[in-house]
């Protein structure tokens, strides 16, 4: 573990907290994800996660090195999730994230269809937050909660400039009823790749 951690720490571009997250992440029997605005890392391709590293370095917040650094990274951590026996991965997206343009419409377009191959999985779920679900919304900002092999819980937030692990069971049991409550609320796994089959034929 500690050679993974010191093998994450050597991206410079990632923000504080974020090695240890991915450590665990690496060994995790089940993660639950929330997005807002952008789709989750471990779903993008590696064309839509260049596009924000690009927008990244055209604001001067990262080098196009670090850039570079943070693509290979997420596919890295893609190519961990592949194992056995594998995760269980439910991902609940804000429907903006599926909404909002990235890159060009060709590369939008190879995202959707990321997305549906996900779906399709035998050990994933996929939902959309729809806005229509307005202040029931249980979450703001982005939460990872995952499932340690030993049933522990472990969840990870980030702010702009860094990320915060929580171990204590007092403050992750909420966050994992919050976020059945978000899967409650949210559409069906049906009714989201049915939504992401029409923005894909450029129907509303």
């Amino acid at each position: 573990m500690f050679e993974r951690q010191s093998r994450a720490a050597r991206h410079t571009a990632l923000i504080e907290g974020f090695p240890e997250y991915v450590a665990l992440e690496e060994r995790a029997a089940e993660i639950r994800l929330y997005e807002v605005g952008v789709i989750p890392g471990l779903l993008q391709t590696p064309e839509y996660a260049a596009t924000l590293e690009a927008d990244a370095v055209r604001r001067e917040a990262i080098t196009s090195e670090q850039a570079d650094e943070r693509v290979e990274l997420l596919v890295k951590r893609q190519k961990s999730l592949v194992r056995s026996p594998s995760p269980l991965i439910t991902a609940v997206l804000d429907e903006g994230c599926i909404r909002r343009p990235m890159g060009a419409p060709s590369a939008m377009d190879a995202q959707l269809a990321r997305l549906l191959e996900f779906a399709e999985q035998p050990n994933t779920v996929l939902q959309v937050a729809p806005f229509s679900m307005g202040a029931r919304r249980p979450f703001s900002l982005p939460v990872t909660v995952l499932t340690m092999p030993d049933r522990s819980l472990v969840s990870y937030a980030e702010s702009a400039h860094r990320g915060h692990l929580e171990r204590e069971s007092t403050f992750v049991l909420p966050m994992v009823a919050a976020y059945h409550q978000l899967q409650a609320e949210a559409l069906s796994q049906a009714a989201s790749v049915a939504m992401i089959e029409q923005l894909r034929k450029g129907t509303p």
